[in-house]
């Protein structure tokens, strides 16, 4: 149990430092410096790295060391295509199945962000709360399956999609377009309306491919 809790504090350490930019996408590091970078011991990070490897967040190179996974157009596909995948069955599921006050706590945090853009602009408080009510949806659809296998391989392809957004593009400059996107999915949802909940979805994260891609 220990051994498992430090691996996974490890995991957790490392992630953080990737999302706050204190590594970056195509970075080289050994094992020492993730042992600087995240206060753990040499050991929970020599327990840590295959999990980093299966999960395609680093890459061992010969000779180099590890290699933090680069942002290329081949991940920018993959991840976004297998969020499509996953996230049609996810808002289908939650269209049929959600309770009518959390649909309308939905509308209501994403309508309170856009009104908020459109009459004052967008802040930087506002801009982080927008990222967070946009995590925080894209989650809700995916929790609502609680299937864990398809939790933990969707949280994995978050964490790219974040890294594809931190290095190619944020949600600054885009809220009002991605609050009013999300609120499309919302209305199908409440609706009752699955085929329209699944096309407004797949319509949205195509916008987002191209907005990362720098498309749109």
């Amino acid at each position: 149990m220990a051994v498992e809790k430090m691996r996974e504090q490890a995991y957790q350490s490392f992630t953080q430092h990737l999302l706050a930019s204190h590594v970056r996408p195509g970075q080289f590091v050994s094992q020492r410096e993730l042992v600087e970078l995240t206060g753990m011991t040499l050991a929970a990070i020599r327990e840590l790295v295959p999990r980093l490897e299966a999960e395609g967040l680093i890459t061992t190179v010969p000779q180099r060391g590890m290699q933090i996974a680069a942002i290329d157009f081949n991940l920018v596909r993959d991840a976004y295509q297998f969020r499509v995948i996953l996230e049609k069955e996810a808002v289908a599921h939650c269209t049929r199945t959600a309770a009518d006050a959390d649909l309308e706590r939905l509308r209501c945090e994403h309508q309170n962000i856009l009104d908020e853009a459109l009459d004052a602009g967008v802040s930087r408080d506002l801009d982080a709360r927008a990222q967070n009510v946009d995590w925080g949806f894209h989650d809700f659809l995916i929790d609502s399956l609680k299937n864990e296998i398809a939790i933990k391989t969707y949280r994995v392809n978050s964490l790219k999609i974040r890294l594809i957004r931190q290095e190619l593009t944020r949600i600054e400059g885009h809220v009002v377009p991605v609050m009013k996107e999300h609120l499309e999915v919302v209305k199908a949802m409440q609706a009752r309306d699955v085929q329209g909940a699944v096309d407004a979805l797949v319509f949205h994260i195509e916008h987002a491919r191209q907005r990362a891609m720098g498309l749109s």
